[in-house]
């Protein structure tokens, strides 16, 4: 077993003293003017990366952050560990029982917000590959399409769940049923990426596909009915028998890192596992919500920051800014996503106005776009251009959606 050297232990403390100061000062400032604290984060990582530091100062960039030194194959595992523990915090914003109160409302809403959207993002990509740039992709126009259509799917919960408090909303009829649809857009878009991950052949396992994919859905089945029910019994003794919040703490982190681990063994990306462990969890009504505050403020507040730091370190902005790229996916998403929505919205008995608000809701993409985006980038899914387009759209949805939903329903409430 290799070990790092003196310089190398050096080197990596400094990387993460850097990246954890800069993306809690940007985060910092992102709050005081009402922003989500990830813009300020990637904005932090821009100015550490090739974008700004790498053209001003090449030699002190590559000094700090050199590709292949030991010390950064070590940053990049703590980035991994950072994903995967992303989406088990998200997974835990999941609330089975709010889906289930909301019935055949949520399921429309859900539907509809995720197949027109996911058709409206297929199909562009399929039909003009050449403007994507898709010959400079892994997998080819297929999966390259279908990696899109999930993205222009997917929503980010916790934004949304931030939007609708801040709006005194997330407890009404029409929050709760936005909540309920974006917790089931979430969960079928991350296992349709996590296929299209195993159909590229770059999810690392060595079964054959549909193997897989029957071991994927039986985990993911398992997990949210007979598992979930094992947890809720396992709880109550950690609890009892373990230093609080130790005890939970780490066996919940335990239990994540081990369904990430069984969904990397099987070809389904890490991702899936940790975020339906955390769903399963989460849904426990013996995980309290103390014990959620506990472990979302340790992994947003040390392990977020050097994630979405690290994005900016990953690209050059700049270089790899395309502007009509950018407003192309920017006009999918805004229109796949609020048509979608709002129309699921006003079949489930909602007014127009308040279907478009619910349609503005749904269309924050936040982290979890930039997620999604990083992994398929790694995997040689999408270039670079695309990947960018995706962050600048998963950063303008995210600071517009509020905005706009207010704006619609204060509309709503004169009339």
């Amino acid at each position: 077993m290799g070990k790092l050297g003196h310089a190398d232990v050096v080197h990596l403390l400094v990387q993460l003293s850097i990246m954890l100061v800069m993306g809690r000062l940007f985060a910092e400032v992102f709050r005081k003017l009402n922003q989500p604290a990830v813009i300020g984060e990637i904005i932090a990582g821009i100015l550490l990366g090739p974008t700004v530091l790498g053209m001003l100062q090449p030699e002190w960039f590559e000094a700090l952050y050199p590709k292949d030194a030991a010390a950064g194959i070590v940053l990049t595992g703590f980035v991994q560990v950072a994903v995967v523990m992303l989406l088990f915090i998200a997974g835990l914003e999941v609330d089975l029982h709010i889906v289930w109160q909301q019935g055949r409302q949520a399921l429309t809403t859900s539907l509809f917000g995720l197949i027109i959207p996911f058709s409206i993002g297929f199909g562009f990509p399929y039909f003009f590959p050449e403007f994507f740039g898709i010959a400079d992709v892994h997998g080819g126009r297929l999966t390259f399409a279908l990696f899109m259509g999930t993205a222009m799917g997917i929503t980010a919960l916790p934004v949304i769940v931030r939007i609708l408090m801040d709006l005194n909303l997330f407890k009404s009829k029409m929050g709760l049923l936005v909540v309920a649809s974006a917790m089931v857009d979430d969960l079928i878009g991350w296992l349709i990426f996590s296929v299209i991950l195993g159909l590229i052949g770059k999810s690392g396992g060595s079964m054959p596909l549909i193997n897989t994919i029957i071991l994927t859905i039986g985990f993911a089945a398992f997990m949210l009915t007979i598992g979930r029910g094992m947890l809720n019994r396992f709880l109550p003794w950690v609890n009892k028998k373990m230093a609080w919040p130790g005890g939970v703490l780490s066996l919940s982190l335990a239990l994540c890192f081990l369904a990430a681990a069984f969904t990397e063994y099987i070809g389904i990306h890490a991702i899936f596992g940790a975020f339906v462990m955390g769903v399963a969890l989460g849904d426990s009504e013996h995980f309290s919500e103390r014990a959620k505050e506990i472990v979302h403020q340790f992994i947003n507040n040390i392990f977020a920051p050097l994630f979405f730091v690290s994005i900016g370190l990953r690209v050059n902005f700049f270089v790899n800014f395309d502007l009509t790229l950018t407003l192309v996916i920017l006009a999918i998403a805004f229109f796949g996503k609020i048509v979608g929505s709002g129309l699921g919205t006003r079949l489930g008995g909602f007014s127009w106005k308040e279907s478009l608000a619910a349609g503005f809701g749904m269309n924050a993409r936040g982290a979890m776009e930039i997620i999604l985006g990083l992994i398929a980038l790694e995997n040689g899914l999408i270039n670079e251009k695309v990947f960018v387009s995706l962050v600048i759209m998963a950063l303008i949805t995210s600071m517009t959606s509020g905005p706009l939903m207010k704006w619609s329903l204060s509309r709503t409430w004169k009339r």
